[in-house]
């Protein structure tokens, strides 16, 4: 199939700007719990009534600050609700929420706000203050900058003590659909980030439709999420405003070390996370019940989860046997993994990058159902999911309602919806790029669609690597394959204008002690990088992720090294997404090794 379109057959919702669902919860149901924040070892219930008053004396406080409509503020922050409380007072006072990662460095920060011209920034701490006082000179528009954990909320509270509550309406009633609401950054796998300008509408149709067709998500009773991925990326921003639209209570962990913890005390409902958190969820599991002279009985129930959700696809219902294993496993493995999600999550949102089929299988057969989605920053988060009554696993489901996808000549995924920018800020020539003049957006992704409309995403169509030979290779299959196993961190496929496909690899330094102590190896990393039992391992990793490709799509040679790709490093995006331009410029020297 060439094109899909999702009639639009939902009635949404009849708001014209972000800041009314705050308002009408307030209104109507004032002692609804909206919000659960970390209050020492615990939670604290902040209601529907107790976030609107927060929100509008902070959003008073922008207004007496000298914030104007449509000014831009820079939010630079971890997970936490001061986060979400800022963003909605921001949009009460009629502003632009410009979020900043919490681990840029000074020059990503001078960019994005001397592009967007931000006139104030509210940073989280001491030490991001810093990184905008080294650079104050080269942001000429900045006139204020708050720290949240030196009283930023509080400041702002007593500065707005004169405004009053009509001056703070009037700026509310001015928003309108086509308002812009934020200038999202993107994470800028290659270049300078461009700032993707999204509007109130774009987020009140995708959350119109999204939390409409994932009513079992939102709208189910006691429904929670806990946010752990950044609020500066759309995904976890998305869920944010679906949360405060639907009323699902919502929670902030702003550290991933304590993540089971919180997870364990809050005891969300569904969960959003990129594919790295599920992989080193399974790799941990596995690695402990190995640790623990178990890891028998754990591939064992793996396979097992694995099968009976395959059984689902394949005939609707698992055969007894299978049926009667994984009701074993279920009380030994499967509920202990359940628990340590709190006990109550049933549904993960997939996001970011593709899963593989293998990890949600076994998701879903452990009794964690893993919806697979798409979405960019420049259309408002997803475009097409997998819902809970219309799963086909390896797909990132069917487009939402109201959306059309269509395949181009050259294979690229082209997409219209009002979910979908109006464009870049201040740079329309880059806009130009990406959406055409009959208002196709151009993703930049490779796939296909079947005859039912679901997606399946085969590649990036500037990272198709042509070997000597011709032979167009997507470097994505393979590397999502091989990123699966739990030796492997991550990994680059190389090969462009080369005689064949070669890979470069990096170990899993979580799990390399626990392999090592299993294998009788010491914990040495020099030695294990080239040691040939690992290699061995490796290997067989390599030859099942080849299985997924023709001969000449496989990997032929890899290279193990040392070192990881991290955020810190600047390999890895704050999404977690590989920056493959910096990554080919520092293993160039590895990549010639292979073709030697």
């Amino acid at each position: 199939m060439r094109e899909f379109t999702h009639p639009l057959t939902l009635r949404l919702p009849g708001d014209t700007d972000l800041t009314q669902a705050v308002v009408r919860n307030a209104s109507e149901h004032p002692d609804d719990v909206q919000f659960s924040r970390r209050s020492g070892s615990g939670w604290a219930d902040v209601t529907c009534a107790e976030f609107l008053a927060e929100v509008r004396s902070a959003a008073r406080g922008l207004v007496a600050a000298g914030v104007q409509p449509g000014d831009r503020v820079a939010l630079m922050s971890k997970t936490r609700y001061e986060w979400t409380l800022l963003d909605y007072a921001i949009w009460f006072a009629g502003a632009v929420t410009v979020p900043v990662y919490e681990t840029s460095s000074a020059e990503q920060v001078t960019w994005i706000m001397s592009d967007s011209g931000a006139r104030v920034a509210l940073v989280e701490t001491a030490q991001h203050a810093e990184r905008i006082a080294e650079v104050r000179g080269d942001l000429p528009a900045l006139d204020h900058v708050w720290t949240i954990e030196d009283g930023a909320v509080a400041e702002l509270d007593r500065l707005g003590g004169s405004v009053e509550d009509a001056a703070l309406d009037a700026r509310r009633e001015a928003l309108g659909p086509e308002t812009v609401a934020t200038i999202v950054y993107t994470s800028g796998t290659t270049g300078r980030p461009k700032g993707c300008a999204l509007t109130h509408g774009n987020f009140l149709y995708e959350l119109g439709v999204a939390v409409g067709e994932l009513e079992d998500l939102f709208s189910e009773e006691d429904a929670a999420t806990l946010l752990f991925l950044p609020l500066a990326h759309v995904f976890a921003r998305i869920i944010q405003v679906g949360c405060v639209i639907s009323r699902a209570r919502l929670g902030h962990a702003p550290d991933v070390k304590n993540l089971m913890v919180d997870l364990a005390s809050f005891r969300p409902t569904f969960i959003l996370a990129v594919p790295r958190v599920f992989e080193k969820v399974f790799n941990g599991a596995s690695q402990k019940a190995y640790s623990e002279g178990r890891g028998a009985i754990f591939g064992k129930a793996a396979d097992t989860a694995i099968k009976w959700s395959q059984a689902l696809d394949a005939d609707g219902r698992p055969g007894l046997g299978l049926r009667l294993r994984h009701a074993v496993f279920d009380r030994l493995v499967y509920a202990k993994l359940r628990t340590a999600l709190g006990g109550r999550c049933r549904y993960a949102i997939s996001g970011g990058a593709p899963l593989g089929e293998r990890l949600t299988h076994f998701f879903r057969g452990l009794g964690l159902t893993v919806l697979e989605g798409y979405g960019l920053t420049e259309t408002t988060a997803a475009l097409a999911a997998n819902l809970p009554g219309a799963i086909r696993v390896g797909t990132v489901g069917r487009p939402f309602q109201g959306t059309t996808v269509r395949v181009a000549d050259d294979g690229e995924l082209l997409w219209r919806g009002d979910q979908v920018f109006g464009g870049y800020w201040h740079n329309p020539s880059a806009t130009a790029e990406v959406v055409d003049a009959d208002g196709w957006f151009h993703s930049g992704d490779i796939g296909e669609i079947d005859a039912d409309g679901f997606v399946r995403i085969t590649g990036r169509k500037k990272e198709i690597i042509v070997t000597a030979g011709g032979k167009n290779v997507a470097p994505a299959v393979l590397e999502d394959r091989l990123r699966q196993h739990p030796l492997v961190d991550q990994c680059v496929v190389v090969g462009d204008q080369r005689p064949f496909i070669g890979a470069i690899l990096t170990l899993d330094h979580e799990y390399l002690p626990t392999w090592a102590e299993n294998h009788g190896r010491p914990a040495d990393l020099a030695a294990l990088v080239s040691d040939p039992d690992l290699h061995a391992e490796l290997q067989q990793a390599v030859d099942q992720a080849n299985l997924a490709v023709s001969h000449a799509e496989a990997i032929k040679k890899f290279t193990v090294l040392a070192d990881q790709w991290t955020e810190e490093g600047g390999q890895l995006t704050p999404s977690m997404k590989l920056k493959r331009a910096v990554v080919m410029r520092e293993v160039r020297h590895e990549v010639d090794d292979l073709y030697r």
